[in-house]
């Protein structure tokens, strides 16, 4: 044929296409179509046609970049920019260059505000009424972030700028944070292209369970040097001044969230050493001198009281010599562990002005995710796993090795005394969401540029849920009706940029709910309502109240006490029935609705579901590692046992076979100089260990440990059986387990130690020697008689072996 032919055939196509027409209306090869306006020109060959790429999607012109920073449990009354003890320069420093805002609220818990910082939705709206770690199936508390409530992350990513996520996540699902997935709810499928932390409630400084994208990565092993705050500031650094190197004009969003200041409290030991004896007076006289450099800087009007003492909280001159001691160290590690925090985000803002971009960069340092937390006992904790586990430390242990505070061999904690005091001037703490020790942080916006009138306090009420509202107004971006085809709901919160202009201009938010643990309250134009809680945050085991009628209510009037510390509920009746009824109104609006006060009960991973449920024999095999606790065999409060089939070398073994937890909580099954040893660390307070007397011979052989639980009860105890070939060879009976949680941070592990050693008589990683070919567990729900246990001992090593 002609090319005259062909290319009347080309033109024809094109023109039918164009004016609708399919390509399967021609018989003929289809040729390719831009899913773009195409601005150039096709021909039938290359000299024939213009090329042109379609326009990709560009952020705004001078749009600006973002860093988030948010600190973890540090109360309105800590930081020295809001009138705290603890020196913040960094905070102090974006203050005098920017805004203080000293209304500004949270939700009164690490996830929850997490979950509404990043989608602009309140916390129940986005599924995620408590933590990860007690999900229940309630619209407001499953923990799946709707798809409907899409993420600032998204918003920005798919308008040009590169998005970051640094540090502490804990918006994963319990059941969702294993290698298996799935991905869609960890920072990766929420529109953050990087991702660099941990994915549960809390992590050691010194031994982190880092994740990069969705992959498990190990710190240095036994490092003394190492610091997970430091080595997150790195990571942002060097990605921030990656991105100006390569893509100077895209702008980027960093989202930063230090673990620092949970328990653990950790710390480089010259910066504890700074705060020696700053604290011997005590946390009552911190809290008034608290209060007196707070009304010196003007973050609360000068007419503000303090509030009274909760109920449970001794005071510090009721204390003797040893606990005063003990209680001001405790307060000198978490001081030092905030302020070494904020040093690192100097380091960040340093490099972002070393790249030129500082002037051009909205920075938001919100203080802390809620308020201060009393989850660290009266005496305060060597160990973290103690409290959510109901198991008392004794004191005298706690007083021995209060040197040991802030380093690797605790998993510390302060005492409620002190969370108190950094709520100061408020009443409560973490956790009671109807009172502002729980809910008012700090907050800082920065943005040289644009923020002219600097230096001032903002007193605008003002929520978590507005901060991804404020960024679409700064980027210049809507909130988009739909992301990846799903419909989106609106956005609960409003702009703060109006403040930017007029630092005392009304309030744009005039009514917002609150309800932690059915703690419930309602802000309305100055007022608020509020429950009193019959039950303290730092009581972690209680039963529960009737959420409607075990309930007292209180009244205040914020615009005159701007403390919460006169209760006028009996001088206006009506005011507060009216509150009450919002109150219900927006609870049914949100799907806060059941409420519950149940804590311990909604930790039992039951409550959930997971890819455990219905499964009683599990098999792993060498090297499964980083397994978390949602997702491993739930061996508390039942029989279980663990079997192993291992290859001796002739020259002998010794390692990990299987662990779940480590040095704060956790059992571990090993040889240890070739000989077979089960440990089950009980939170670091008591250790049983059940261990064989001979060295196992070369060859092939079946290690067993079965449990055999007491029942009637959680947290009972058992006989433990250690057998080699089905034969036992040591036994020992454990008085009491762990009830609810293992660990928060550590995992299930085969083959090799991941985090800490379940015993301080091996250090990790404690990689298996000899060859490990398989490791079953099973579990049960029954007491077994000693027949039935010879019997499982006997089939499982018979099983193994003919395997």
């Amino acid at each position: 044929m002609t090319s005259t032919f062909w290319r009347t055939s080309v033109a024809l196509a094109l023109l039918a296409l164009s004016s609708g027409a399919s390509a399967d209306d021609f018989n003929r090869t289809k040729l390719p179509i831009a899913q773009q306006p195409f601005q150039g020109e096709i021909g039938l060959t290359p000299a024939e046609s213009v090329k042109d790429f379609p326009d990709e999607v560009h952020a705004p012109d001078g749009a600006p970049n973002v860093l988030v920073i948010l600190t973890d449990d540090v109360g309105f009354g800590a930081s020295s920019t809001f009138g705290g003890p603890i020196p913040t320069p960094t905070f102090d420093r974006l203050a005098k260059a920017g805004l203080k805002y000293n209304q500004f609220h949270t939700t009164a818990l690490c996830s929850p505000t997490r979950a509404a910082l990043i989608t602009g939705r309140n916390h129940h709206t986005a599924s995620t009424g408590g933590i990860m770690e007690i999900g229940v199936g309630y619209p407001g508390y499953n923990t799946l972030v709707r798809k409907s409530c899409g993420t600032v992350g998204q918003i920005l990513k798919y308008n040009g700028y590169n998005t970051s996520w640094f540090g502490k996540n804990h918006n994963v699902p319990d059941w969702h944070t294993s290698q298996a997935g799935p991905f869609d709810l960890w920072p990766v499928g929420l529109g953050f292209e990087y991702f660099y932390g941990f994915v549960g409630g809390d992590t050691s400084q010194w031994n982190p369970a880092i994740v990069e994208n969705t992959r498990p990565v190990e710190p240095p092993e036994n490092d003394p040097t190492y610091n997970f705050d430091e080595d997150m500031a790195d990571r942002a650094i060097n990605w921030i001044r990656m991105q100006n190197a390569v893509a100077p004009n895209k702008p980027f969003f960093c989202y930063y969230a230090t673990g620092t200041a949970h328990a653990p409290h950790h710390a480089p030991k010259d910066w504890i050493a700074k705060f020696k004896g700053q604290f011997d007076q005590g946390w009552d006289v911190v809290r008034e001198e608290t209060l007196a450099r707070q009304k010196k800087l003007g973050v609360v009007p000068q007419g503000t009281r303090l509030t009274e003492r909760s109920k449970g909280i001794p005071a510090w001159d009721s204390l003797d010599g040893r606990q005063k001691e003990l209680y001001a160290r405790m307060m000198e590690v978490y001081a030092a562990a905030l302020s070494h925090a904020d040093h690192q985000f100097g380091r960040l803002i340093d490099a972002i002005d070393q790249t030129g971009e500082l002037d051009n960069t909205l920075v938001i340092y919100i203080q802390g995710d809620n308020g201060a937390s009393a989850e660290g006992s009266a005496q305060g904790l060597l160990n973290e796993m103690t409290f959510f586990n109901n198991i008392k430390e004794d004191f005298e242990e706690v007083y021995r090795r209060k040197d040991e505070l802030g380093g690797p061999m605790t998993f510390n904690h302060y005492p409620i005394g002190w969370a108190h005091a950094m709520d100061s001037p408020f009443q409560w703490t973490k956790q009671v969401a109807s009172h502002f020790g729980g809910t008012r942080n700090g907050m800082v916006m920065c943005w040289p540029k644009r923020i002219k009138n600097v230096g001032q306090v903002c007193s605008q009420f003002h929520h978590v849920i507005d901060i991804t509202p404020t960024i679409l107004e700064a980027t210049g971006l809507p909130a988009p009706d739909s992301i990846n085809g799903i419909t989106q709901d609106p956005m609960d919160g409003v702009s703060m940029a109006y403040t930017w202009d007029d630092h005392s201009a009304d309030s744009k938010r005039k009514t917002q709910y609150f309800e932690m643990f059915a703690n419930r309250a309602l802000y309305h134009d100055g007022w608020i309502a509020c429950t009193t809680p019959p039950i303290a945050p730092w009581v972690s085991v209680a039963d529960p109240v009737d959420v409607i009628d075990g309930y007292e209510w209180e009244l205040y009037n914020i615009n005159e006490d701007f403390s919460e510390s006169n209760n006028i509920v009996k001088d206006h009746p009506e005011k507060l029935k009216e509150l009450q009824r919002l109150f219900y109104i927006e609870a049914v609006k949100h799907d806060v609705l059941p409420l519950d006060n149940s804590k311990a009960e909604r930790l039992d991973v039951r409550n959930r579901p997971s890819l455990t449920e219905g499964r009683d024999t599990f098999v792993y095999y060498d090297g499964m590692t980083r397994i978390p606790e949602g997702s491993a065999p739930d061996v508390k409060n039942k029989s279980f046992g663990i079997t192993a089939v291992v290859d001796i070398p002739e020259d002998g073994a010794e390692g990990l076979i299987a662990t779940q937890g480590g040095r704060f909580c956790g059992y571990g099954l090993y040889l240890l100089e070739g000989k077979p040893v089960f440990l089950y660390n009980l939170a670091d307070v008591e250790r049983y260990e059940v261990k064989g007397d001979e060295v196992i011979a070369p060859g092939k052989h079946v290690i067993t440990f079965d449990f055999n639980y007491d029942g009637g009860g959680l947290g009972k105890g058992g006989q433990a059986t250690l057998s080699v070939d089905g034969k036992q060879v040591a036994t020992k009976k454990f008085p009491r387990t762990i009830a609810f949680r293992m660990s928060l941070d550590e995992t299930f592990d085969v083959g090799s130690d991941t985090g800490t050693p379940v015993s301080e008589d091996y250090q990790v990683p404690f990689d298996f020697t000899g060859e490990l070919e398989k490791v079953t567990v099973k579990i049960t729900e029954h007491h077994l008689t000693e027949e039935q246990l010879q019997k499982f001992r006997e089939g499982q090593a018979k099983a193994a072996l003919a395997r």
